[in-house]
């Protein structure tokens, strides 16, 4: 069936299988984020202060950049697996995977999120470069990638569980953008603001995003000032009571 493209709509979804944003983090937000020194250790112990499981090591999604640093709105994208065999899939050239809609339904700054399936491609080169065209952050992709190659030429960072060469595009379906997705276990909803560099991925709740930035901070300021009384020469036990609350 085909369905008629709208402006927000390549036409490779249908109208329902494609929902928009309805607000994303204020780019001021977004830098104070991005000043930040450990920025998803640091989070990630906010995360846990609230309670909100969020947190994805780089051991499970592992950067393409180990240097990436990226802070943005999510945009989410679901694959689940095609019915027909990849080989009749390719035979009569159904392909099903629309993780382009998620690109644009992006704007500049937000980050894709693509639960998809593992050791097949869920976003390969020519996906990376139309994303890195419209100036997204990046991507965390729960699932396989492929022409690493391509995405690190062009400085495109992507968060992956699996590299594959095998194709997604008879073996994937894409059946909704902007939905829920769950990413390695962390339940991920668009307008969630993503965190990412070389140590992991945190997702916060887009209704927790400001009390988490007020805490992060506070834990920076206390850390650096930890790390200067270590420079300082401050002994041993009177760090370790610091440390562990015993001041």
């Amino acid at each position: 069936m085909q369905f008629t493209p709208s402006e927000k709509n390549n036409g490779l979804l249908s109208p329902a299988q494609v929902h928009q944003l309805a607000g994303r983090t204020a780019p001021e937000t977004i830098a104070r984020f991005l000043a930040l020194e450990d920025l998803s250790g640091t989070v990630s112990d906010v995360l846990d202060k609230l309670g909100i499981r969020g947190t994805v090591g780089s051991s499970i999604l592992a950067p393409t950049l180990p240097l990436a640093r990226i802070v943005g709105t999510a945009v989410t994208v679901r694959n689940i697996p095609q019915e027909a065999d990849p080989f009749q899939s390719v035979t009569t050239g159904k392909n099903r995977m629309a993780e382009v809609e998620g690109i644009h339904q992006a704007e500049p700054g937000d980050v894709l999120v693509i639960q998809g399936l593992p050791d097949v491609s869920n976003m390969g080169g020519i996906m990376a470069t139309l994303a890195k065209r419209q100036k997204i952050s990046g991507a965390v992709v729960d699932g396989g990638i492929r022409d690493v190659g391509q995405s690190r030429r062009i400085d495109f960072p992507v968060w992956s569980r699996d590299m594959s060469p095998i194709t997604g595009k008879w073996r994937c379906e894409t059946v909704e953008v902007n939905g829920p997705v769950n990413i390695a276990g962390v339940s991920v909803q668009p307008g969630d603001l993503v965190i990412a560099d070389e140590t992991g991925t945190c997702f916060v709740p887009r209704a927790a995003i400001a009390k988490v930035l007020e805490m992060a901070e506070t834990i920076t300021r206390q850390e650096a000032a930890i790390l200067d009384e270590i420079g300082d020469g401050v002994p041993l036990p009177d760090l370790v009571k610091k440390l562990y609350g015993l001041a």
